[in-house]
C-alpha cells in the first residue's frame, strides 16, 4: 500500500498526520501477512501497530491481553475512532450469555475488527469453535513479555497461545512488548514458533525521564515532602502489598493530599471509579500495587515513585515508564532499602528450583541498577541490549547528577578477570565476591577455592566492593551474566583481551545504602529523635510559664515538656495541626493552644522557616479503638489489674496507656480506684503537692515524699490531677 493511503487512513480513524517512530514499517509488514515482533517502549504507540491494520484488514483481529480492565480501555479507545460500536468487543469472564451473543453475532456480520480476548477464554472450546467459523485477519497478542519465563511478569496460560492458534487460523501474529531483554525477546519468539519474524526495536532510551534512588529511610515523610512540591501534578506511587497501599493512601489524605488507593483487592466497581478520577484529574496520586497501570492511556503523569523497590529491572522500566508520555517532565523516585530484597527473596522459597533460580537473577540486577553509581539511563539500556554513551544522559539521573568520586581500578578490574579465569567462567558473581575477599564460605570449602592462587588476593576490599566492581566491569562490557546458567560470569571478547593486556580503568565509588529503614511502623513518629529548634523551645517554655501564673496551675498541665519540643520540630501554625503534636489532644490544644500556635506563626514568619508539614503522627485505627475500649472498662469501674489481664498487660502498661490518654487531653476518672489504695487526707496531701510543683518528674515526686508512698500510687495521683486540672 503506498506511503500517502496509509497515512489517509491513519488520519481518518485517529486524526494524526504522521507516524511515530518505526509504527509505518510494522503496519506495512502486518499488512503484507508477514509475522511481526515489536519491542517498543511505553508511550511509544504499540497499540496503534495492531489496530490501524484491523481496521484496514477483511475479517476480526484478535487481540490477546491479559487484563480486563485494559481490554475495555483498548475497546472504549477504538470505539471512539469509529462510528460504530461494533467495531471493536472483548471477551471475558465480567460479560453475560446475552452480551456474549450479542458480541458474536457482529462478529459474524463482519462488522468487529478488533476482538480482545483474556488468554483463559481463548482456551474455552465453544470459543476456539466459534472462531474457527469465522474470518481471521491476523492474531495480536499485547503485553507478549508474559510468554517468557525470564518476563517480570510471565503468565503460564500465554505459553498456551501458539496451539491454541493453530487450532483456530493459521494467519500471521504480531507480538507486541514493551520490555523485553534479548534472552526474554527470543524465548518469546521460540514459544510463539515465529523465529521467522521481522523484529522491530525501538530504542528504550526515555530521554525526558529523569532516574532517581534514595535510601529507604523515613520512606513516608520523603514521599509527603515531594508530592507537596508537585502541587497540581498527576503521579502514581507504586507499593507491593496491598495493605501498605492503603495505609499510604490513608496518609496522604490525612495530609490534604488528594490520593486514591488501587490494587486487586478493591471491587471491580472501586477500582474503576479510582482510575476514571485519576483520569478525569479528580484525583492527582494514584498509590496502586502493580495492578494498576498497564495500558493506562495518560499522557501527563508528571512522577512515579516506588514506595518498594520492583521484583525485576523490566518492572522498573515499564513501571517508571508511565511518566511523561507526552515527552514532557517525567520524575522517576524510587526507595530503596536491602530489607526490602530480602522480603522478595523470602517470597521466592517454595516455588519451583528454576523459579526460584530466575527470581533470584532478576532480583540481582535490580539491586545492581539501584546500588550502581554508574549513569542510570546506561545501565537500563545495557540491560535491554542497548548501547549508550553516558554524555547523552544529560545529568538526567542522580549518578550524572551528582557523579561519585572515580579512582584507577585496573588493579582490582585485573584481579577479578583473573578469578573469573581462573575458576573457568562457572561461578556466579556471590562467589567471586567471597573469593577475592578470601571470606571462606560453605562453597568456597566445598569446591576446594581456597587452595587456589588467588584466593584472598583482595581482602583488603570487602565484598561489597568487589560487587560494585562486577557491576561496572559488566557496564563496561568485559564481562556478561550467562542468562542460561542463572548468572554465571563469563568473559566477553573484550574481556579476554583485558586478560591478556590489562589496561586502565575507571572505577566509579558505589552508594552505601547500609543505613536505610524498611519503615513499616504505623505511626509516623515526630516527636522523638532529630534535631528540634532550640531557640523556639526556649521562647514556648517562657510562654508556658506566663500562662502558668497567670492561670495559676503548674507550667505541666498547660503542655508537657515532649510536647514543647515537638512543637519545635513540627512548628504547628494551627490548633489543628497542634492536635498532631505528640501529647495533645483535640481539648487540650482548644484549651490552651492559641497562644503556642500565634506565637510559632509569627516565629515561622519572621525566620523563613520551612515546615516540615510532612511529619504527621498517624495513629492506626485500632489503637485508637484498644483507646475507647479501655475508657470504656475504666466508666465500668473495672479494677485496673483485671483490664490488664483481659488484654494481656501488667498493671504498669494500663498505667502508661491511661497517662497517654490524659496528656492529650481526655478526662478519665480513676478516682474508684485510688480510693480503695489511698485515704483521703493522703490523696489531698499528694494532690497539693502536685498543684505546687515546678515539674511532673516521677522521680522528684518520689525523692520529695522520702519514700512515703510508691511509685505507682504517685503515678494514679498525677492522673487524677493532670485529668481535672489540665483537661
Amino acid at each position: 500500500m503506498a506511503e500517502n493511503d496509509l497515512k489517509s487512513v491513519l488520519r481518518k480513524y485517529f486524526g494524526f498526520n504522521s507516524f511515530k517512530g518505526e509504527q509505518e514499517s510494522v503496519i506495512t509488514n502486518v499488512l503484507k501477512g508477514n509475522n511481526t515482533f515489536v519491542i517498543m517502549p511505553t508511550g511509544g504507540g504499540k497499540s496503534m501497530c495492531y489496530q490501524l491494520p484491523a481496521l484496514m484488514s477483511e475479517g476480526t483481529a484478535i487481540v490477546v491481553s491479559p487484563l480486563i480492565a485494559l481490554m475495555k480501555n483498548q475497546v472504549d479507545a477504538i470505539r471512539n475512532v469509529s462510528d460504530s460500536e461494533a467495531v471493536a468487543h472483548f471477551l471475558n469472564s465480567s460479560l453475560t450469555k446475552t452480551e456474549i451473543t450479542k458480541v458474536k453475532l457482529d462478529i459474524q456480520a463482519g462488522k468487529t475488527k478488533l476482538l480482545y480476548v483474556a488468554p483463559e477464554s481463548l482456551t474455552k472450546q465453544e470459543n476456539i469453535d466459534f472462531l474457527t467459523s469465522v474470518d481471521i485477519s491476523f492474531f495480536a497478542i499485547d503485553e507478549a513479555h508474559c510468554i517468557s519465563e525470564w518476563g517480570h511478569d510471565f503468565r503460564p496460560e500465554y505459553r498456551r497461545l501458539r496451539e491454541i492458534f493453530e487450532k483456530i487460523s493459521n494467519v500471521p501474529i504480531i507480538a507486541l512488548t514493551a520490555t523485553a531483554t534479548p534472552k526474554v525477546q527470543y524465548d518469546i519468539q521460540k514459544n510463539l514458533n515465529m523465529l521467522d519474524a521481522q523484529v522491530f526495536k525501538s530504542s528504550f532510551n526515555r530521554d525526558n525521564l529523569y532516574y532517581e534512588i534514595r535510601p529507604k529511610k523515613d520512606v513516608e515523610k520523603q514521599i509527603i515532602k515531594y508530592v507537596r512540591t508537585k502541587a497540581g501534578k498527576s503521579g502514581i506511587i507504586y507499593c507491593l502489598s496491598r495493605k501498605k497501599v492503603e495505609e499510604l493512601s490513608e496518609l496522604l489524605q490525612v495530609n490534604g493530599i488528594n490520593a486514591l488507593p488501587y490494587h486487586a483487592g478493591l471491587d471491580a466497581n472501586t477500582r474503576g471509579k479510582h482510575q476514571d478520577m485519576f483520569l478525569m484529574e479528580d484525583a492527582n496520586i494514584i498509590v496502586a500495587t502493580i495492578a494498576f497501570g498497564m495500558g493506562i492511556d495518560k499522557p501527563d503523569v508528571r512522577f512515579v515513585i516506588h514506595h518498594d523497590i520492583p521484583k525485576s529491572l523490566e518492572s522498573y522500566y515499564q513501571e517508571t515508564g508511565r511518566a511523561g508520555r507526552d515527552g514532557g517532565e517525567g520524575e522517576c523516585v524510587a526507595f530503596y532499602s536491602y530489607k526490602d530484597i530480602e522480603k522478595l527473596e523470602k517470597f521466592l522459597q517454595g516455588k519451583p528450583i528454576a523459579e526460584q533460580e530466575i527470581g533470584r537473577q532478576l532480583l540481582s540486577e535490580i539491586v545492581s541498577y539501584a546500588e550502581t553509581s554508574v549513569c542510570r539511563r546506561k545501565f537500563i539500556l545495557h540491560y535491554f541490549g542497548e548501547i549508550f554513551d553516558e554524555k547523552g544522559c544529560n545529568a538526567y539521573c542522580d549518578n550524572c547528577k551528582n557523579p561519585k568520586e572515580r579512582r584507577e581500578g585496573k588493579e582490582y578490574v585485573t584481579m577479578l578477570i583473573n578469578a573469573i579465569n581462573d575458576l573457568q567462567e562457572t561461578q556466579k558473581a556471590k562467589h567471586y565476591c567471597a573469593f577475592l575477599s578470601g571470606n571462606l564460605t560453605s562453597d568456597i570449602k566445598s569446591y576446594k577455592h581456597d587452595a587456589i592462587k588467588g584466593f584472598g588476593i583482595g581482602k583488603e576490599k570487602d565484598e561489597h566492593f568487589w560487587n560494585a566492581v562486577i557491576r561496572q566491569v559488566i557496564v563496561a562490557g568485559l564481562v556478561f551474566k550467562d542468562i542460561e546458567t542463572y548468572g554465571t560470569l563469563k568473559l566477553t571478547d573484550e574481556g579476554k583481551a583485558y586478560y591478556k593486556e590489562p589496561k586502565s580503568f575507571s572505577l566509579i565509588k558505589e552508594h552505601d545504602f547500609s543505613n536505610t529503614d524498611d519503615d513499616d511502623s504505623d505511626i509516623i513518629d515526630s516527636g522523638k529523635g532529630g534535631a528540634f529548634d532550640e531557640v523556639l523551645y526556649d521562647m514556648l517554655l517562657d510562654l508556658r510559664k506566663s500562662i502558668s501564673k497567670q492561670k495559676n496551675i503548674p507550667p505541666f498541665v498547660i503542655f508537657q515538656e515532649p510536647s514543647l519540643k515537638d512543637m519545635s520540630f513540627q512548628y504547628p501554625i494551627t490548633i489543628d495541626e497542634l492536635t498532631n503534636i505528640q501529647g495533645v489532644g483535640n481539648g487540650k490544644a482548644a484549651r490552651y493552644g492559641e497562644p503556642f500556635t500565634a506565637l510559632i506563626h509569627q516565629y515561622v514568619e519572621d525566620n523563613e522557616i520551612e515546615r516540615p508539614q510532612d511529619m504527621v503522627v498517624k495513629s492506626l485505627i485500632n489503637k485508637s479503638g484498644l483507646k475507647v475500649q479501655l475508657i470504656h472498662n475504666i466508666d465500668r469501674k473495672l479494677p485496673l489489674e483485671d483490664i490488664g489481664r483481659a488484654q494481656g498487660k501488667s498493671i504498669d502498661e494500663v498505667i502508661d496507656e491511661i497517662e497517654a490518654i490524659v496528656s492529650s487531653g481526655t478526662r478519665v476518672n480513676i478516682n474508684y480506684y485510688i480510693d480503695d489504695i489511698l485515704d483521703a487526707d493522703n490523696q489531698e496531701e499528694i494532690y497539693e503537692y502536685f498543684s505546687e510543683a515546678e515539674t511532673d518528674d516521677l522521680d522528684q515526686a518520689v525523692a520529695d515524699f522520702d519514700g512515703d508512698y510508691t511509685e505507682e500510687e504517685l503515678r494514679l495521683m498525677r492522673i487524677k490531677f493532670m485529668s481535672e486540672m489540665a483537661n
